[in-house]
């Protein structure tokens, strides 16, 4: 690349897009020597950029925040998705976010360019939420913030919570991951004191204080945070198991009641058994029920009368 100005714009666009570069890293990216990158850093550096150089084997160099910092470097993609994100962010479950996004939004339009305002305000008229958003709790945008860079910082934490029956505890952990569930955030850390994996609700959070101290990340037992929280929110819920036999082969089943291998058991080519753990007896006998699938309750007796209820019930309603 030998368009200086050009080169210093797209170091500069990879500086802002993650926390450290090495050295090595941006040659390859800019196809530049070690020497060019060292040069364009001074010459970024002379134009008001903060750049921190770190030591180590390899080296590395670090965009810093500061009050003079010049305007960030968007590309058209970026700058649609920022604003669209801005005129939605009303809707989301963090605290203050709504007015913060509107002032956010009117000094990212001031700067659009024409084209990219025709795009971001096309999209905006044309989309229309279905309903108004779901009321519940919220978190506070600096408690988000808070969390978010120690998890990025693999920095140890230590906060207050506030569980399900309103007992608080003191916490000390090492963040892994934020995970947005809907209208509610989970935060997925190790907890020091109870040597154990934990999600911990962030409107239950207060005052998180990053402590300074730093440890290699940890594995998660799960494939990420999302299936780390699925996978406990799951086990969290209440569940009633049922064993039922199907008039339907296991293959015929499992398209219609989406269950997985391990809840079918083939009987025959035309029967099987199928075990569900549901939250409620109720919702078991809708499900079942709804398949339009001849089939008899093994366990537990329970689940026999309230299909007994729900028929009588429909019975009734259909006069």
């Amino acid at each position: 690349m030998t368009d200086t100005p050009a080169r210093l714009l797209q170091l500069l666009s990879l500086l802002q897009t993650r926390r450290e570069w090495t050295g090595p890293e941006l040659t390859g990216r800019l196809k530049v020597s070690e020497r060019t990158v060292r040069r364009d850093i001074e010459r970024l550096r002379e134009l008001g950029y903060p750049v921190r150089a770190t030591r180590g084997a390899v080296g590395g160099y670090r965009l810093e925040a500061g009050t003079a910092m010049p305007p960030l470097l968007l590309d058209d993609e970026e700058a649609v998705a920022i604003a669209l994100g801005l005129r939605t962010a009303a809707g989301a479950a963090v605290e203050g976010i709504g007015e913060t996004s509107v002032r956010a939004l009117a000094k990212l339009e001031q700067v659009l360019p024409d084209r990219l305002r025709r795009r971001v305000s096309a999209l905006a008229t044309a989309t229309v939420p279905i309903d108004d958003p779901p009321a519940g709790p919220t978190v506070s945008a600096e408690t988000l913030t808070v969390l978010a860079a120690a998890c990025r910082d693999h920095e140890r934490l230590r906060f207050r919570y506030r569980d399900k029956g309103d007992g608080e505890s003191r916490r000390h952990v090492e963040p892994h991951g934020l995970v947005s569930a809907g209208r509610r955030w989970y935060l997925v850390a190790w907890d020091v004191e109870r040597a154990d994996w934990r999600t911990f609700r962030v409107d239950r959070i207060a005052d998180p204080l990053a402590t300074g101290v730093r440890d290699a990340p940890r594995e998660l037992p799960a494939e990420d945070a999302a299936a780390y929280v699925k996978r406990s929110l799951a086990a969290a819920r209440p569940t009633v198991r049922a064993v039922l036999t199907v008039h339907a082969s296991a293959r015929e089943l499992a398209d219609r009641f989406r269950v997985t291998d391990q809840e079918l058991e083939p009987v025959d080519d035309r029967t099987c058994t199928l075990r569900v753990a549901e939250a409620s007896l109720e919702w078991t006998a809708l499900r079942i029920a709804y398949l339009g699938i001849d089939f008899e309750v093994r366990e537990p007796p329970e689940l026999a009368g309230v299909l007994r209820e729900m028929g009588a019930r429909l019975v009734r309603a259909a006069g």
